[in-house]
């Protein structure tokens, strides 16, 4: 569950101090203080606040989603932290606004766009669905950043995308008031605490959204879905880093459970649900989200060891280090047993769950899985979920206009061509580019 995005779409806002000037898109933010804060209905698209209120307004905003997304996560946070303050100015400033930096300063927002552009293939432009569309694609955002600032903790990771991670940062703020391992143990602490804040108003953006009572029902039965999947796939990562789990099959259902079903099926479910879909709609659309989702998560296993961290915004072979037995890892393992190939087994026995994981070793796990034809395999199988996603998508009924951004953006999160063919064998050198959010960003 790691970042794959070196660069970011915003700006922080200027709600906190020392933040930079806002990006154009947000050049005229709300801050707590002004008057508009408050109504978002009525506010101009500068501001942030603005929701499609009719069909020509949706189709602008399908322009820029992410943009509209992230705009909108300006305003509200802008007024959670406003109320904030009032409850305690120092918890807002060290805490508060340092989760609020990391959510504006977010990646391609690709869960985000899958509400959207779901909402709109099933809906068209109905302003009503995508304005609560828009709504959950920013809750999810919040969602998003409580589990990479929690999977960082965890991980012990000092990198996401591209900056020192949250719980990094509040040590570094500490580290001359006290000694080194009290201001590390309050980073951790104070950094749980910003993830759980991020889970709340993630929960308030979701209980705030007007909805009719039926699509209330199927909406929160998603989203409280999705939370426990998220938890049981960080927690089954989580064991099979103790139990050291070579289970295949039990890989696959944690990539499931961890990203396949938290970056693409339910983000996809959502917008079905807003858009008021039928059942057998959404259950297509859930079917090639299911499939362009396990892709996802195992390109994102083998870009741990053969990515490019200048495009992925975290250190190479992270998964490693952890003594994470990912599915690449196993198929090599497994390859390794079936043929007796000591040299092999002893490389990852080495490497596997070693801290000091070098260049060289890193090298090494890389030649491994080149040589038993496990990166191969995986890229094989890859190829085949994108293909199966394409087939469960074009056999979906939906609106002609929003179909064709949704099935671009699906096969990318798969890693398929915008034409919808698999990319082919990749060269032993290649390494794997930042297309989407990955793994838990996840």
């Amino acid at each position: 569950m790691r970042p794959t995005h070196a660069k970011d779409h915003t700006e922080p806002p200027p709600f906190w101090p020392g933040a930079a000037a806002p990006a154009a898109s947000c050049a005229r933010v709300p801050v707590p203080g002004d008057a508009e804060r408050h109504d978002t209905d009525g506010a101009s698209p500068a501001t942030g606040g603005k929701l499609p209120a009719d069909p020509a307004e949706v189709h602008r905003f399908d322009a820029d989603v992410p943009g509209a997304v992230g705009r909108l996560l300006v305003h509200v946070l802008a007024e959670r932290l406003s109320r904030a303050r009032l409850v305690d100015p120092q918890f807002t400033g060290e805490v508060a606004e340092r989760m609020t930096r990391f959510t504006v300063q977010g990646g391609k927002r690709t869960r985000a766009q899958l509400v959207w552009w779901a909402a709109r293939a099933c809906a068209g432009r109905d302003p009503a669905s995508a304005a609560g569309a828009l709504r959950m694609g920013a809750a999810l955002e919040l969602l998003q950043t409580c589990a990479l600032v929690h999977d960082d903790v965890m991980d012990r990771a000092t990198l996401r995308r591209g900056r020192p991670t949250l719980h990094t940062d509040l040590t570094a703020a500490y580290a001359e008031r006290t000694e080194a391992k009290r201001a590390r143990r309050f980073g951790r602490s104070a950094a749980v605490l910003a993830g759980d804040l991020a889970l709340a108003w993630a929960d308030d953006m979701v209980a705030e959204t007007p909805m009719e009572p039926r699509t209330a029902a199927v909406v929160r039965r998603v989203w409280s879905d999705l939370r426990t999947e998220m938890v049981a796939g960080q927690y089954l990562d989580l064991r099979g880093q103790v139990t050291a789990v070579r289970s295949l099959p039990r890989l696959l259902r944690t990539a499931r459970l961890k990203s396949a079903l938290y970056s693409v099926e339910r983000p996809l479910a959502l917008g079905a649900a807003m858009a008021g879909a039928d059942e057998m709609t959404t259950r297509q659309l859930c079917d090639a989200g299911r499939c362009a989702g396990m892709a996802f998560q195992l390109r994102d296993d083998l870009g741990d060891v053969f990515g490019d961290p200048g495009e992925t915004g975290k250190a190479c072979g992270e998964d490693i280090r952890e003594g994470k037995s990912t599915y690449p890892v196993a198929v090599a393992r497994a390859r390794a047993e079936a043929a007796g190939n000591r040299t092999a087994l002893s490389v990852l026995d080495r490497w596997l769950g070693e801290p000091a994981l070098t260049e060289r070793g890193l090298d090494e796990i890389r030649d491994v899985l080149i040589a038993t034809g496990a990166r191969a395999t995986v890229e094989t199988k890859i190829d085949r979920l994108a293909a199966q996603a394409l087939r469960h998508f074009d056999a979906a009924p939906l609106d002609a206009e929003a179909a064709g951004p949704l099935r671009g953006l699906l096969l990318a999160t798969a890693g398929a061509r915008p034409d919808g063919s698999t990319a082919g064998p990749r060269p032993a050198h290649e390494t794997y580019r930042a297309d989407s959010d990955a793994g838990r960003d996840r």
